[in-house]
């Protein structure tokens, strides 16, 4: 038992979920990529080179600190000449505010240029995630991704901000305090730097194993972060099927594991400061013996031993902060190899140079034999698929789960881009048209709909940023939001909060048509967009779709009949292939595939019915 109070694990483990921890903390320091750190350096040169003038200068500043003390003391306090003890004070005071401005100047200036460095990486970084292609968000949770902007380049600040420029300062003060103490008296020179392996091999091995211990503290703290957003964000579900305590069992093992790593971190922390003070210690102790002997012997003055023991003073510091140096450049590799790899992904869905910019697409869309793969060496989505629609033409795409609807519309938005075969818009391949053209003209409706934090004006303008406030409630109008929205707090400016939280999934969607109505696009494509809305309000989505979707192109995939039967168009397509074609009446009267799903379908409403 502690006196703090009893702090014991919880009574049994709980193995309900798992989290795997991310790749490891530290890696072999790798010069290539050092250099490419560096290079984001590169645009700030002059600041850096000031800030190196200004580390030399307060190095070399520094060094004749202890060398004015020790010639006040034999040329003036023992002659007893006042007049000069006054001289040596006043250059004494002015040298430390020399070092006070050069010191001011150098972290200032490295602390910027460090700050600008790792927010032009940052930038650069997220500037490319928005430019990857679907494939790469398809295998990678977004919470890695975070970490990766986030916590990996904020493990570069003691890099970029104090590393390079400061160990630079280091090395000259450790250089500079070895060649004056040497040409003080080589022999107290040589009994002070008996003790500097000690001092590096502490230095660096302890504290390579606290600097450990704090990062499992952050793999541990993230650990329990990630089961509390989870836990938060199910809190119903638990709730529904009594599982508080279970979860409260599971939440108690991360607090634990937590607790445990950080009192290891703390044990360890605790232990380098004394070590490295009594190394320092018997290094001074050995000095000021030998020291005081050589005065004895008068062999070395009274002020020299004082500016050598002062010179010691200043030598485990910069001894202790070049060894934090190589723990923190092994952290620093791996986040650099983690955030690189990000940055070498090549973009899949890229644009080619001189593309396409028409004012506008008409609308017509043609696959010529496609084929397509999520990943190589998978069973194909697509397979040779071919078809082709008029500008204007409303195109339901039908089929189980798995067949390949949701692939045709990522290829034509060019989300995905072919395998083989070729798909066209206007007679274009889709590839050679600008990406920011070809997203414009092409509005997506999901079925799951993702609003941003802010008010619903801004969500359904986030297409079209300049339009006014008459267009988005025009738009809002067009598909009957404008009623649910006028009964919010707030109307048109009432938050809508993280994901839309405060709405139901029927408004949301709402939202999301009228914020694709509103970006005007010649292309519509619905993926399963009428599935969170009730019968009564998909009735009048349907009116107002008839209205909306008339001279342009349209791709609805839908289960409910009452969105489908009205297409000019409807593809049912299996195993990634089109089975049949036509529109509903003629595949009713076909009697195949359609006509089965319909019929399975209209049972399953006369059971629910019943």
């Amino acid at each position: 038992m502690s006196f703090l109070g009893d702090v014991a694990p919880p009574e049994r483990p709980s193995q309900r979920f798992s989290y795997r921890e991310d790749e490891p903390i530290e890696r072999p320091f790798d010069a290539r990529q050092l250099l490419r750190l560096l290079g984001y350096l590169r645009p700030y040169r002059a600041a850096v080179l000031v800030a190196l003038a200004a580390t030399v200068a307060g190095s070399l500043t520094r060094l004749f600190l202890p060398l004015l003390l020790g010639l006040a003391i034999d040329r003036a306090i023992r002659p007893g000449d006042l007049a000069r003890l006054d001289a040596y004070a006043l250059a004494y005071l002015a040298l430390q505010l020399a070092y006070w401005a050069l010191s001011h100047v150098r972290i200032r200036l490295t602390n910027r240029v460090g700050q600008y460095a790792l927010r032009d990486l940052r930038r650069e970084l997220f500037a490319h995630v928005e430019r990857l292609s679907f494939e790469f968000f398809d295998g990678r949770p977004a919470g890695r991704i975070l970490v990766r902007i986030t916590n990996d380049v904020n493990a570069l600040n003691d890099l970029m901000t104090n590393g390079v420029v400061n160990t630079l300062g280091d090395a000259l003060t450790l250089l500079g305090i070895l060649v004056v103490t040497f040409s003080i008296e080589p022999r107290l020179a040589l009994v002070a730097v008996v003790v500097v392996p000690a001092m590096f091999l502490i230095s660096t091995r302890l504290r390579l194993v606290i600097r450990r211990a704090w990062q499992a503290v952050r793999v541990r703290l993230a650990t329990l972060n990630a089961h509390l957003a989870e836990a938060i964000q199910g809190m119903r579900v638990t709730q529904a099927f009594v599982q508080e305590a279970e979860n409260a069992l599971f939440f108690a093992n991360l607090n634990f594991a937590n607790y445990r790593a950080y009192m290891r971190a703390v044990r360890s922390n605790a232990h380098f400061a004394p070590l490295v003070e009594l190394t320092g210690a018997v290094g001074t102790a050995l000095v000021f013996v030998y020291g005081v002997a050589l005065v004895v012997a008068g062999q070395l003055t009274v002020g020299y031993l004082v500016s050598f023991i002062s010179y010691m003073g200043n030598f485990w510091e910069p001894i202790s902060r070049i060894g934090q140096v190589y723990s923190t450049l092994l952290v620093a590799m791996a986040s650099c190899e983690r955030i690189f790899e990000i940055l070498d992904t090549p973009v899949r869905v890229a644009e080619r140079p001189g593309a396409l910019r028409p004012a506008r697409l008409e609308g017509r869309v043609a696959f010529e034999d496609v084929h397509f793969s999520y990943e190589p060496g998978r069973e194909e989505a697509l397979a040779g698929v071919s078809f082709a629609v008029e500008p204007g033409t409303t195109v339901a795409l039908v089929g189980r789960t798995g067949a390949g609807k949701t692939s045709v519309v990522n290829l034509v938005a060019r989300f995905y881009d072919a395998t083989a075969g070729v798909v066209r818009l206007d007679g274009k391949d889709v590839r050679e048209y600008a990406l920011d053209l070809l997203r414009r003209d092409v509005a997506c409706v999901q079925q799951e709909t993702f609003l941003f934090s802010g008010t619903v004006r801004d969500n359904i303008r986030y297409g079209r940023p300049e339009a006014t406030d008459a267009e988005v409630e025009r738009a809002a109008r067009a598909v009957f939001a404008h009623e649910f929205i006028e009964r919010l707090p707030l109307g048109y400016e009432t938050e809508v909060r993280e994901r839309g939280s405060r709405l139901s999934g029927g408004q949301r969607q709402l939202l999301s048509f009228a914020r694709a109505v509103l970006a005007d696009p010649a292309i519509l494509i619905l993926d399963e967009a009428t599935s969170a809305i009730d019968t009564e309000t998909e009735a009048l989505i349907q009116e107002a779709l008839a209205a909306l979707l008339r001279g342009r192109t349209s791709f609805v995939i839908a289960h409910r009949l009452s969105t489908i039967r009205r297409a000019d168009l409807i593809l049912v397509l299996d195993k990634g292939r089109i089975v049949e074609r036509g529109d509903h009446a003629a595949l009713l009267r076909a009697g195949g595939v359609y006509s089965r799903l319909v019929r399975a379908q209209e049972q399953f409403l006369a059971g629910t019915a019943g």
